[in-house]
């Protein structure tokens, strides 16, 4: 973000000041397409802004594809005629970003931002037979062109802010009508020139409740290898957006249907396949309840989600493993048996054979990294993981999953163990309560629980714990509406603390003046002109 004299808050301020805008209100008899007052006032500033200075500029994409279905957009994108050095120097509160796909970001109040593009055209042009994929998209064209080399028709809706009119090159509407999601042009190009546009289908069919259309799909299939070829972040973030969207279990059934998740989480993949129909359903189960709390409001952090997506793996994991000492032990136990019984020559003997069984686990744990280390898809080298530790080891070496978040999500898991009773030191309950990661490893066990049916007695206890030591519970305040039942119980806790008190801190305290007449210091906010 270029820096003023003053703020970028203040540059929109001023800028909007210095602007009258006209009425966005068509002066025909006709309506327009989309009620003005539904329209963001900062767009508009932005287009009108544009239109002053001679260039083109029309809201584009989702938020006119959610305002057409009726929904509310999450945000407003702008295209417009000019170049991204054209608009920076319209706007002062304005940053340039991206290499690959050079746009511009205007800022306003509470780091507001309005996304604005250039129209631009096919890199490609009309050549075929080469290599498809688009490395850079800064072919600079006219809005027919910019509508026409975008992914799908529903998102290739233009509206013209001064004439009321959706502009559509594409067939869009109809689509919406139809309720049916289609690329534009060859879906065959389509998805070579962007194998990330599968991920996206993936999460639009789910959050709008479309149909992909028989001919999209195909190309899909046939063409989800080509995600190796796309920076593993990018297919990263994809993937934790569909995690985000509010519809993780649709997501995931799509893309465990079209094979998609055999290259993305190959150990996931391989065991959903191998698990039977009541696990398999159990895990989408527990998608199910991470939906209903992501649409009451609570997004959980990334941590929370990956961890969520890998319990079931770690619990399986950890039951084979203790299946394993369990076999060895007994092992061990029926080696010593016969070893007391038998003869000093054959006790001899028998002495040999427990030392090689008790060795076999730690061969097999040695050599698990390099089981299938040969991987045909370059984005799937995880696939070669063996164990979730591992999985989230390459997932941030190949993936650039930040290191944070894969520790996170380990501590996560851990702790998810330890609430389940499978403690390797006794330790306080109370002290796990008060852990900062408590919330959110109690939300991986209740949504483990809520899928598979078991445990529901340890989560209605610790539930009762995180009540009685006034611990808050934000995701379980959003789908159950019980947020003032932690406030009380804090309260009840922090009591005898008050007592504890001396009298000089209590005689401090009682000449402040009222809560409602106090106010903070002033701060740099407080010396805006807004």
């Amino acid at each position: 973000m270029a820096r003023e004299s003053n703020s970028p808050r203040r540059g929109a301020s001023a800028e909007r000041e210095a602007l009258t805008l006209p009425d966005p209100t068509p002066t025909g008899k006709t309506m327009p397409e989309i009620p003005v007052d539904r329209l963001d006032a900062d767009a508009l500033s932005v287009i009108h802004r544009l239109r002053s200075f001679g260039h083109q500029a029309y809201l584009v994409g989702g938020c006119v594809r959610d305002l057409l279905l009726g929904r509310q957009p999450k945000d407003f994108d702008v295209a417009t005629s000019a170049h991204p050095g054209e608009i920076r120097a319209i706007f002062r509160n304005c940053r340039l970003i991206g290499r690959r796909f050079r746009l511009a970001h205007v800022y306003f109040r509470d780091g507001k931002i309005v996304e604005t593009a250039t129209f631009r055209t096919n890199p490609n042009g009309e050549t075929s037979g080469k290599d498809l994929l688009i490395t850079r998209d800064n072919a600079f064209g006219t809005a027919e062109e910019d509508a026409r080399r975008r992914d799908f028709t529903v998102n290739g809706l233009f509206y013209d802010v001064v004439l009321g009119k959706v502009l559509d090159y594409v067939g869009g509407k109809a689509d919406l009508e139809r309720r049916i999601l289609r690329t534009i042009g060859d879906p065959d190009v389509r998805i070579q020139e962007d194998p990330v546009r599968l991920l996206r289908a993936v999460r639009f069919a789910a959050k709008l409740g479309f149909e992909i259309e028989k001919k999209t799909w195909d190309a899909l299939v046939r063409h989800k290898g080509g995600l190796a070829r796309c920076a593993p972040a990018r297919v990263l973030e994809e993937v934790f957006r569909l995690l985000r969207s509010g519809h993780a279990r649709t997501c995931l059934d799509l893309l465990l249907r079209m094979e998609a998740l055999d290259i993305l989480l190959p150990p996931l993949a391989n065991h959903l396949r191998q698990a039977s129909p009541e696990a398999r359903e159990a895990f989408f189960a527990s998608l199910g309840r991470l939906d209903e709390i992501v649409q009451a409001g609570n997004l959980p952090d990334d941590s929370v989600l990956l961890a969520a997506l890998l319990v079931t793996l770690a619990v399986e994991e950890d039951r084979r493993r203790q299946a394993e000492r369990q076999e060895a032990a007994a092992g061990s136990e029926s080696a010593s048996e016969d070893e007391a019984q038998a003869e000093e020559p054959v006790s001899e003997e028998d002495e040999e054979a427990p030392a090689e069984s008790s060795e076999e686990p730690e061969t097999t744990e040695e050599e698990e990294p390099e089981i299938g280390e040969a991987v045909a898809v370059p984005w799937a080298v995880s696939a070669a993981a063996a164990s979730v530790e591992e999985f989230l080891r390459e997932l941030s070496r190949s993936a650039r999953l930040p290191r944070r978040v894969s520790e996170r999500a380990r501590t996560l898991l851990q702790a998810s163990r330890s609430l389940m009773g499978r403690r390797r030191r006794r330790t306080s309950p109370m002290r796990l309560v008060r852990q900062n990661h408590f919330p959110d490893a109690l939300l991986i066990l209740w949504l483990w629980s809520q899928g598979t049916g078991e445990a529901k007695d340890r989560v209605d206890q610790w539930l009762e714990r995180a009540r009685s030591a006034g611990v808050r519970l934000p995701w379980l305040e959003a789908i159950e509406g019980i947020g003032a039942e932690p406030e009380e119980a804090e309260l009840v806790v922090a009591a005898p603390a008050e007592k504890r008190r001396n009298g000089k801190a209590q005689a401090a305290e009682e000449t402040l003046p009222p809560e409602a007449e106090r106010r903070p210091p002033p701060g740099p906010a407080d010396f805006l002109p807004f």
